[in-house]
């Protein structure tokens, strides 16, 4: 990246966003600072997918495919790890991440063409990898919905990751492929609204959120809490309640990934906490570093999402025995594939497309 030239050494926030500023992505050769205005709208683009399912090789994760049917995310969580994706299409991993979002409104039938391909070998989908499948869109655009009308259709393994509770929505689909085909992992970060507001500013309350979770679970379907991030210093205290809130709403297992800061997400997420809570930013950032070897991130496959260290250890320890102690599963039983059926018709049905 070329200099950086700043105006302003702690930025104003932005109304209902999360990053501070438009830092430009690592790929633009320069950086200019101007003041932003107060408020700033959403602007929805188009585009049609050729492929739809992206794969991974990634050790550290528990599938090998996903969807993302948008990109960016105007959920604006601060710390969103996907926000560096914004810099491959020429925009910021800043505002712009949550304020110029792309619908990709062929999903559901590009998913069914890969679907239909003659040696197609069905392994879970993860809904939400790269972004959230339930954010604010959704409601109009009803991508995701179309989705899971074709996953069930195929009796196709999925699995869910949100903070929306749109996904209430669409537990009619989801209690009909039922626990064998689905199951849905819902973050709450911290039962703090106020700090929730900041951090996540477009994010249903966290009140809200556990609410989703019961509706869900009284409809028959599996609900993971993701206790993800955990910020050191700021909402590590919180992981017991959490996990206890989350059993109470009707929660069968919990997962939790510490704090990721990985390329434009670190100097973003230390504007915010500058702007936002100033008094803590000096701990929360020391507490990172120790969970990464001094450095704010560790890219490193096997400690990238857990980190290391004795702080890192402890935590890990902790959220265990709290799982333990209120009956939250830390994994699952994988879900099952050789349900997998192509429906009848379906070839005929891609011609029209």
């Amino acid at each position: 990246m070329g200099q950086a030239f700043r105006s302003f050494d702690t930025p104003a926030p932005v109304q209902a966003r999360g990053a501070v500023s438009n830092l430009a992505g690592r790929f633009e050769p320069y950086s200019y600072d101007a003041p932003l205005p107060g408020r700033m709208r959403t602007e929805l683009r188009e585009e049609r997918a050729g492929r739809i399912v992206s794969t991974n090789r990634s050790p550290d994760l528990g599938f090998d495919r996903s969807i993302n049917p948008y990109r960016g995310c105007e959920h604006g969580c601060i710390y969103c790890y996907a926000r560096p994706t914004h810099a491959f299409l020429g925009l910021s991993p800043g505002l712009d991440f949550e304020t110029r979002i792309t619908a990709k409104t062929d999903a559901p039938e590009a998913l069914r063409r890969e679907l239909s391909r003659k040696g197609y070998a069905p392994q879970t989908i993860m809904l939400g990898a790269n972004t959230d499948p339930y954010q604010p869109a959704e409601r109009d655009r009803a991508i995701t919905r179309g989705l899971l009308e074709v996953l069930r259709d195929f009796r196709h393994p999925v699995g869910i990751t949100t903070k929306g509770t749109l996904v209430e929505r669409d537990a009619d689909i989801l209690a009909e492929m039922g626990p064998e085909l689905c199951r849905v992992g819902l973050s709450v970060t911290t039962l703090d609204a106020d700090l929730a507001r900041r951090l996540e500013p477009r994010v249903p309350a966290p009140a809200r959120r556990l609410k989703a979770i019961e509706t869900l679970a009284k409809a028959g379907i599996q609900v993971r809490v993701m206790v993800s991030p955990i910020i050191p210093g700021l909402t590590d205290h919180e992981v017991e309640a959490v996990l206890s809130a989350a059993r109470e709403a009707g929660a069968v297992a919990a997962s939790m990934i510490p704090l990721r800061l990985p390329a434009e997400v670190a100097p973003l997420f230390e504007e915010w906490l500058r702007t936002h809570v100033p008094g803590e930013a000096r701990k929360v950032l020391n507490r990172v570093r120790q969970f990464h070897g001094g450095k704010l991130y560790d890219a490193g496959f096997g400690h990238r999402m857990r980190g290391r260290g004795v702080h890192a250890d402890l935590l890990q320890q902790r959220f265990r025995r709290a799982c333990e102690a209120e009956g939250l599963k830390l994994r699952m039983p994988n879900l099952r594939t050789d349900l997998f059926e192509v429906p009848a018709g379906a070839g005929a049905q891609l011609a029209l497309f």
